[in-house]
């Protein structure tokens, strides 16, 4: 067995043994309920519009439901939609290391696949914790975004890696899913490059249906090419270069709840440009930011962000977010809209605004995600530095917190309805919860 593709599956046999701690129990009902958060604020999204009308109606050996309806689809293609719903407002977590991503794009296609399988809530949470470990681990051991893939490649392999754990797979079999859901799933970086299109929010959903794929192949006896990462033309040799992984339980721990919906890098930097708005008076005159490398690579530093023409620019656009902010007050899922992409005042606030990597801000990340912004108006100057925003693992979501994000996203009854369920997950099945969330129990 390929060295990596062992040391997951042991990994996940491990988990798949043992209860989970508490903790990390606590923590993962958290992720999967943020993520059906976030995914009902997408229901009507263009790009998930126009994949039901391309892919539904839809039936396979296995079905699973859409969210939030009563319709079922191929367990592939349920994950496809429902992931695109979890990652299209770029609302859900997020694990900051050598490589940026969101954790919870596994948890659509597991989900759909333990409803396929009739599953528990505590076989659910067993393969998410599983999928958080090895994405954490790969995102840790390794960055393939500078060698021009893009982070959706690890998805690939922890989703898979979480199913394997769901279908009880063994060696051979577990070997066999992660070969075919990396080997023709490697994406390219060009998804996040210059204007983005709507597919930077599905892509991650495309990997892990991908993943899905493999799975119901896998679990027939279909064989992929091996050793996958170590082979001559594999993993190592053509995407990464040659890592170690160090995997380990509860990465779920150092992961991050989103509190607006914008691209992570750009979170304290809202909640700073927020805070500033309360304190400022008159016309704003010059805007001053610091911040780090990373964030000036991924959503500063293209042309683009300084006239986003689309929302999958605008949300990965630094600029935009803090002019934004700092007139209309916390970005929303409707702050992307094209009245505000083309508000004159916003685009003002851009042109006056500079940004300035620090070597300082550098040195403070990935632990913390550092900024510091100094506001000018005709009436006086106000500034403000943050190390971490609210959500992220040292200023950990409550229950509380999560159920008030849900508010915004999907109303107080449905919020309510979700977080109570999911407190109590581990003693319900994953079909309990897709009733909870059907449009029969849900308010639309």
């Amino acid at each position: 067995m390929d060295k990596i593709v062992g040391q997951i599956f042991d990994h996940a046999a491990e988990v798949g043994s043992k209860r989970l701690e508490p903790k990390v129990l606590d923590e993962i009902k958290k992720r999967i309920a943020d993520s059906l958060i976030t995914s009902y604020g997408a229901m009507g999204a263009p790009p998930v519009s126009i994949e039901k009308r391309a892919l539904l109606p839809s039936s396979g050996k296995l079905d699973s439901p859409i969210y939030f309806t009563g319709t079922k689809a191929s367990v592939d293609i349920s994950t496809f939609i429902n992931g695109s719903m979890t990652r299209y407002l770029d609302y859900n977590d997020t694990y900051l290391s050598k490589e940026a991503l969101h954790p919870s794009d596994n948890v659509p296609p597991l989900l759909s696949m333990a409803y396929a399988e009739g599953l528990s809530g505590v076989d659910a949470a067993k393969a998410v914790s599983v999928a958080y470990d090895v994405v954490g681990a790969l995102s840790d051991a390794v960055s393939i975004r500078d060698r021009g893939w893009d982070h959706v490649t690890y998805i690939s392999i922890s989703s898979a890696a979480g199913l394997g754990l769901l279908l009880g797979f063994g060696k051979e079999k577990y070997e066999n899913l992660l070969n075919l859901a990396i080997n023709n799933n490697i994406s390219l970086r060009q998804t996040r490059a210059g204007e983005l299109s709507m597919w930077k929010g599905c892509t991650a959903s495309d990997a892990s249906r991908n993943s899905v794929f493999a799975a119901l192949l896998a679990l027939e006896g279909f064989t992929g090419p091996s050793p996958i990462f170590t082979g001559e033309m594999g993993f190592f040799k053509q995407v990464s270069g040659e890592f170690e992984l160090n995997l380990k339980p509860g990465k779920v721990l150092r992961t991050m709840i989103k509190n607006y919906p914008v691209e992570y890098h750009a979170m304290s930097a809202a909640e700073v440009a927020l805070n500033l708005r309360e304190e400022i008076s008159g016309r704003i005159e010059k805007v001053e930011v610091e911040t780090f490398e990373v964030a000036h690579k991924i959503i500063i530093k293209d042309p683009e962000k300084l006239r986003p023409k689309t929302r999958e620019t605008a949300d990965h656009s630094m600029p935009y977010i803090v002019a934004y902010t700092l007139k209309n007050g916390a970005p929303t899922p409707t702050s992307y809209d094209d009245i505000h992409l083309r508000d004159r005042e916003i685009l003002r606030i851009i042109d006056v605004s500079s940004y300035k990597v620090t070597e300082r801000f550098n040195d403070m990340y990935p632990e913390n995600l550092p900024v510091k912004i100094r506001v000018t108006t005709d009436k006086g100057v106000h500034e403000q530095e943050m190390d971490v925003p609210k959500g992220h693992y040292k200023k950990p979501y409550t229950w509380e917190d999560l159920e008030n994000k849900g508010k915004s996203v999907m109303g107080e009854t449905n919020a309510k309805i979700l977080v109570d369920f999911m407190k109590n997950f581990e003693k319900k099945s994953v079909r309990e919860l897709y009733e909870v969330i059907s449009d029969v129990n849900f308010k639309g």
